[in-house]
Parts: structure tokens; sequence; C-alpha cells
């Protein structure tokens, strides 16, 4: 990993060398100049790499899809950093709670309340309950009533 002092390097140096930093280290886009910050291929290779790079990046990304997406294939917390738009979007909640169940909290509350995306987390712990509606825990109950 990047240490701050050589890190700091990065703030002068150019695209090309700050992509092939990020692409081995995402994090450490922290060190990468403003504008580089901005530049969305660079910001796509650091959370590539590893997804807490959103943070050091433009706040814009935090709408981008597919930068979110990548983003939460790394770490499902990362849905925390996700516009709200985006944590309304089924698929990136989706693909944030199959990382790591416990970034339903950080979910839409429709979408905290959405079937589909409660079983997802479900499959890995039944804490995922705790989010949940009533109305939702009753109609689960029911199901399992029945089969």
């Amino acid at each position: 990993m990047i240490d701050k002092l050589r890190g700091s390097c990065l703030k002068f140096c150019t695209k090309a060398k700050v992509l092939d930093v990020v692409r081995y280290d995402g994090r450490a886009l922290e060190y990468a100049s403003y504008k580089l910050k901005g530049d969305r291929e660079v910001v796509l290779e650091a959370v590539k790499t590893d997804g807490y790079a959103l943070v050091y990046a433009w706040y814009e990304f935090r709408n981008d899809r597919e930068v979110v997406l990548w983003a939460v294939w790394d770490d499902g917390h990362m849905l925390a950093y996700a516009s709200e738009e985006l944590r309304n979007d089924k698929k990136v909640v989706m693909a944030a709670v199959r990382q790591k169940w416990s970034a339903l909290r950080y979910a839409s509350d429709e979408l905290q309340n959405d079937k589909d995306v409660l079983l997802e987390a479900l499959k890995w712990n039944c804490d995922a309950l705790e989010y949940a509606s009533d109305e939702l825990k009753s109609e689960l109950k029911k199901e399992v009533k029945n089969d």
C-alpha cells in the first residue's frame, strides 16, 4: 500500500502514472491531484481495485451507477457513500447486500422493505429482519406457515 509520504507525490504525477498506481492500490486516489480525483477513468480504475476509493473521488461519482456498482461489489458498505438515488436502485442495493448483508442499513426505506432485497440479505444473516417493516415481517411469517 502507498504510504502518505510517497502518496503525496501523486499530486504531481501524470494521469498515466496515477492510473498505474490506483490499479495497484485504489486507496492511493486519496493522494492524487484534485483534477484526477474528478477523472472518471481514474476513479473507475481505483474503485475496481478498492471500493473504498469512492470516498476520495469527487462527490458527483456517488451518483455514477457504474462507479458505485464497482465500489459495492468490493465492499457492500460503500452503499453508504452512494447518492440517495442509487440507494434506491434495486440492482445497486442487491449487489451491495450480496457482498455484505449489513449494507441493507444504507438502502432506501423502500428497498429495505422490498421482499427480494430482504430475502437476499436473509440468506446471509437473519438479523436482516431488523430492517424490515412490520408489514413485511408479517407477510414472510404467513408464507413460512403456509409452507
